[in-house]
């Protein structure tokens, strides 16, 4: 058996043995519950074996929706002691417990993926679906679009934890009351390739601050001291948006509000554009600025349906500057460092978001130069949590899912030509 096919079966082995039931953990021992963009991602991998699985998945998270429409990063479906920050360290309530954020809204897509594979199949599913995920959009839109772009409230929120972007915000994070705590992933992980100490004080911080609240959202956002305007965030929820709008038309559901979602964070979008770094970048609302900050989210405006030419030069100019695929921090910027997390690695989801964006624009050539990045990537490192930009090397967790789902579902060269595991408009 040759590589790619060994990589496939390697790849549905390692989701199997994540699985815990009804949902699938991103990694053992390191990630040990259900994260939400995680579980979007390895919906979209299952789907190429298991699409019943699939839809299960994707189903579990939505299962953990809080009242307001909110769905939560992390869902603490069985105990794990050892794990930091727990569900007694959010304080949050509802049954599965469950950490007080969210994260980048990409549900909606892979479940559009998904009922795309099979309409028959898939519609009765979809149909209850529907309103769980558009009462999560909703709440983007009701709590965290004040400025018109998505704000996040904890690094965690966006998915790109310690990336530089939000080195200033944090900085005036106050870490003098927080409890003490103990960091589990040191004990998986090397300490060069996850966040400092000091960025793991301010995170605990700002769970603290919430739980004080009550993760009442207007208290968030009137008193909380992170808040930025986060490209992730916005463009994956502007994208979740357009296939959200196109799954209402199929079910003749109402779609003005999404409509009139969709222009408004068209408008956001734009307040994320940075003339002097020349392309898109976050906003600390509180303090009015940008970051300065070029990353792999600069380059989700095609996947969110924006063709800004413009950016096409930032993005071969930093897929020169690094050896494979895009980086999750512009190789010659300050804060880069290839091996520590969301500071420089290559992340295969990421990658693949870019790549099905600019290929839905007609960049073929870039988007199959990034595909076959990621691909020899994994060929040669396996199915790491994240990769060395510099010399490839794997990096982070083993045996991650959402690298082995976005092989099945993107990377690996057994695909028939074009199919990009998401279905595009």
């Amino acid at each position: 058996m040759d590589k790619p096919l060994q990589l496939d079966d390697a790849a549905r082995s390692i989701l199997r043995q994540n699985c815990r039931g009804s949902y699938t953990v991103p990694t053992a021992k390191l990630y040990p519950f259900q994260w939400n963009w995680d579980s979007a991602f390895i919906a979209c991998g299952l789907a190429s074996f298991d699409i019943d699985r699939a839809w299960t998945e994707l189903e579990t998270l939505l299962a953990a929706q809080w009242r307001n429409g909110m769905v939560p990063h992390i869902v603490f479906h069985a105990l794990d002691a050892d794990y930091c920050p727990g569900p007694g360290t959010w304080g949050t309530e509802g049954v599965p417990a469950s950490s007080g954020i969210s994260q980048p809204p990409v549900a909606s897509t892979i479940a559009r993926g998904l009922y795309e594979r099979d309409r028959k199949a898939g519609r009765k599913r979809m149909a209850a679906m529907f309103p769980k995920l558009l009462a999560w959009h909703r709440w983007f839109h009701v709590c965290r679009c004040e400025s018109g772009a998505v704000a996040a409230t904890h690094p965690w929120e966006t998915g790109r934890d310690n990336a530089p972007d939000w080195d200033v915000a944090l900085a005036e994070v106050d870490t003098s009351r927080i409890q003490p705590f103990k960091r589990s992933d040191l004990e998986h992980v090397e300490g060069d390739m996850r966040p400092t100490g000091l960025d793991y004080d301010r995170y605990m911080a700002l769970v603290q601050f919430g739980r004080e609240v009550g993760w009442d959202e207007e208290k968030i956002r009137s008193d909380g001291p992170f808040r930025v305007a986060d490209p992730t965030l916005t463009f994956t929820l502007l994208r979740a948006n357009r296939d959200l709008r196109a799954i209402a038309a199929e079910f003749c559901e109402p779609v003005a509000e999404i409509d009139h979602w969709i222009d408004c964070l068209e408008a956001g979008a734009a307040t994320l554009w940075n003339p002097a770094l020349g392309a898109y970048d976050s906003v600390d609302l509180r303090r009015g600025e940008a970051s300065g900050s070029l990353s792999n989210a600069s380059f989700l405006c095609w996947y969110a349906g924006i063709n800004e030419p413009t950016m096409l030069g930032k993005l071969e100019e930093v897929l020169d500057k690094a050896r494979f695929g895009v980086p999750s921090y512009a190789p010659d910027g300050a804060g880069f460092d290839s091996r520590r997390y969301w500071r420089g690695p290559v992340w295969a989801m990421m990658n693949m978001l870019i790549g099905i964006g600019l290929g839905e624009f007609g960049y073929a050539e870039l988007a199959r130069r990034i595909r076959n990045d990621v691909r020899l990537l994994i060929l040669s490192g396996g199915f790491a949590e994240y990769f060395d930009p510099c010399d490839g090397a794997p990096a982070g967790g083993k045996n991650f899912s959402w690298t082995a789902a976005v092989w099945l579902a993107w990377a690996t060269p057994t695909l028939k030509e074009g199919n990009d595991g998401i279905v595009t408009a």
